[in-house]
């Protein structure tokens, strides 16, 4: 069994700065990001690179219409390396785009054409949660067939993965909670996945320990960026911990669930699976309470100093400092979507599904959908 694998080269600056003096970026360079991290961070550096702004092609999550007129817009350029600055959204289009992409990048996500790695690709997180700069998978919206699936082959892996604690200064509040509330279930899901190793483990469990140590701080003084700010380096390195743990070792059902909602009502990836978190531990621990997922419970229960029983109750008290819980109808999910999401994550979502701590049923599926609704 292979126990870990990390394939991009990790880099770590302090700053951007420190960045370019050793990648030393010019105008062979193109760069995917946001005007309002290329301002502060990039510009002054003076690089030559091109950049292209991706709040001009859509909002929210990545789209396959999305990645589709971003990448009409780069053919129009001559460059050698593709450099990532962002949230997931960014990530995961920078790895389509390092790809030969057909004129409907549908096609990639459908098997239809196959993927063919076409430049190199530097990924540069500023969010800390989607772990995405270590992983193969690129996650988007295909418009055309109204669901939301991942790309997961060798040619979508960066080249290289660069971690800068200076890019999470300027996090939203909610960001900043639903992104990193992402890379704790990153670090819990592959924790007790039945692919972990020893090593999955080691970096799971290390994410865990500095994400809810943080929590405990931020929340006690108010999220907000200076509360924030002594932990920044923590959160940089926890998300990439738990995306190589999650890398490895996959996640499982809050991932494969969130899809449903995140699809259908363009609800943010972090928030998405923090509204499955608990009611699907909560159904694991129903069916096997005495395995993995105890020691999982008892670390989280440590953390936040209560008792196992109560772990899941105090843990959703802490993370409801940092973001609601809603009921899922407060999206805009009906009574009948609860049948049409447990089909369609049942069909579309067996890559994450496999990964679960034990099997879960369809009518197991039904049940935490409405539980939630």
């Amino acid at each position: 069994m292979l126990a870990l694998r990390v394939v991009p080269q990790v880099f770590y600056f302090d700053t951007f700065k420190d960045f370019n003096e050793e990648f030393k970026l010019t105008e062979r360079d193109m760069i995917l990001t946001n005007e309002w991290l290329y301002k502060p961070f990039i510009e002054p550096l003076n690089t030559g690179a091109k950049v292209i702004y991706q709040e001009k092609y859509g909002m929210g999550e990545p789209s396959d219409q999305m990645i589709d007129q971003i990448s009409a817009e780069m053919k129009k350029y001559d460059f050698d390396r593709l450099i990532a600055i962002g949230g997931g959204t960014i990530v995961d289009i920078c790895k389509v785009l390092s790809l030969d992409v057909p004129d409907e990048s549908v096609k990639l996500f459908t098997g239809e054409v196959p993927p063919v790695k076409e430049r190199e690709l530097i990924v540069i997180p500023t969010t800390c949660g989607t772990g995405s700069e270590v992983t193969n998978v690129a996650i988007a919206e295909l418009k055309s067939l109204k669901i939301k699936k991942g790309l997961a082959v060798e040619q979508t892996y960066a080249d290289y993965a660069v971690l800068i604690p200076e890019s999470l200064s300027g996090l939203p509040d909610g960001v900043f909670a639903t992104s990193s509330i992402d890379a704790l279930i990153h670090a819990i899901e592959s924790y007790v996945s039945p692919k972990a190793s020893p090593f999955t483990e080691m970096y799971s469990l290390k994410a865990i320990e500095m994400i809810m140590n943080g929590y405990k701080e931020i929340a006690a003084k108010g999220n907000t960026k200076e509360s924030r700010a002594p932990f920044l380096k923590d959160f940089a390195l926890a998300s990439n911990y738990a995306g190589i743990a999650f890398g490895n070792a996959g996640v499982g059902a809050v991932h494969a669930l969130s899809y449903s909602i995140g699809g259908a009502f363009h609800v943010p990836h972090g928030e998405a699976n923090y509204q499955f978190f608990t009611e699907v531990f909560k159904m694991y621990m129903r069916k096997d309470p005495n395995g993995k997922i105890r020691a999982a419970n008892k670390i989280l229960a440590d953390c936040l100093g209560c008792s196992e029983e109560n772990v899941y109750e105090e843990l959703e008290k802490l993370l409801g400092k940092l973001i609601a819980k809603k009921p899922l109808r407060e999206y805009g999910m009906t009574e009948a979507n609860i049948d049409e999401f447990t089909e369609s994550t049942v069909k579309e979502q067996q890559r994450l599904l496999v990964n679960n701590y034990v099997y879960l049923s369809d009518d197991e599926i039904r049940e935490i959908f409405a539980a939630l609704y």
